[in-house]
């Protein structure tokens, strides 16, 4: 195959019509110009340019033949290069933000509000997972930035930075004031109706597993599918629930229509961490979105 560089070298000619102020135009000497007309017209096999006093000329039977041709190929790679620098340096397209329900909104929803406001050409789509959906999503290509629950052991993704820690905890509405403002130990709580989240979400499998590291089996009463039903059933005194801290705060401490149950041990820290497919050149519009978390995460 003819190198590119030689097309265009002859383009540039036949359009100026002299060798030196193609040279000029290309920034190359004269003597590279002429060399990369004869080096193309022995690969093509055939002449393309008649020398005349007047300059270069266009062979009615070589030149003419291929120079519109060429014009366009030229044309679209211009505007191939052009879109993929738009690409690098301007926040277009599309965004898939993988996440769970709970990560969206008690998490996310600040930020793409922020993302959107500034970045209005860019459309976002979030798909709905668990942890290790996300996951999926990411080394499939399906998805551009995910929110995974801590540790993850896959070398097929890039974790990029933790950015949020979770504080699990027990939450109950004054049905429960027996145990506020106390220390209670962890297997007391067995005695008491629990709401947790499904046994397949990550916040469950935490607590079960710490749980059954202290010797204390916690079995839930009702289990729910969102921490938001969740926290309606205990601010109506159906049960005690076990919910990040964070994602309960305005109840806690605006509403005061929840309060903490201390436990001994307390629960372990969690923590959510951002993901991006491995070996894929991130878009500056993921960039931008990537950075602007790592940004406030700072804050």
């Amino acid at each position: 195959m003819v190198n590119l560089e030689l097309y265009k070298v002859f383009y540039t000619v036949a359009k100026c019509g002299s060798l030196t102020k193609a040279a000029e135009e290309l920034y190359i000497s004269q003597p590279a110009v002429s060399q990369a007309i004869k080096q193309l017209e022995s690969q093509l096999g055939g002449q393309l340019f008649n020398r005349t006093h007047k300059g270069m000329e266009l062979t009615e039977t070589g030149g003419k033949q291929i120079f519109d041709t060429v014009e366009k190929a030229l044309k679209l790679f211009d505007e191939a290069e052009k879109k993929y620098l738009e690409l690098k340096d301007t926040a277009t397209g599309v965004i898939r933000i993988c996440a769970s329900d709970t990560v969206s909104t008690h998490f996310l929803l600040p930020y793409i509000k922020e993302y959107h406001e500034k970045y209005p050409e860019v459309n976002l789509i979030l798909e709905n997972g668990t942890s290790q959906e996300t996951i999926e999503l990411l080394k499939n290509n399906k998805g551009d930035v995910g929110f995974v629950n801590l540790p993850v052991d896959d070398r097929d993704i890039n974790l990029v930075d933790t950015v949020m820690h979770l504080h699990d905890t027990f939450v109950a509405s004054d049905k429960f004031s027996d145990l506020k403002n106390k220390t209670v130990d962890l297997k007391h709580l067995q005695d008491y109706p629990l709401l947790m989240l499904e046994l397949s979400s990550a916040t469950r499998q935490a607590i079960v597993s710490f749980a059954h590291s202290q010797g204390v089996h916690l079995h839930p009463e009702i289990e729910l599918s969102s921490l938001e039903l969740m926290t309606s059933f205990a601010k109506n005194g159906i049960g005690i629930a076990c919910i990040p801290k964070e994602f309960v705060k305005h109840e806690l401490l605006e509403e005061r229509s929840l309060f903490e149950i201390k436990t001994e041990p307390s629960l372990p820290t969690r923590a959510i961490g951002l993901a991006v497919p491995k070996d894929i050149e991130l878009t500056f519009a993921v960039k931008e979105f990537v950075n602007m978390i790592k940004k406030h995460k700072g804050e």
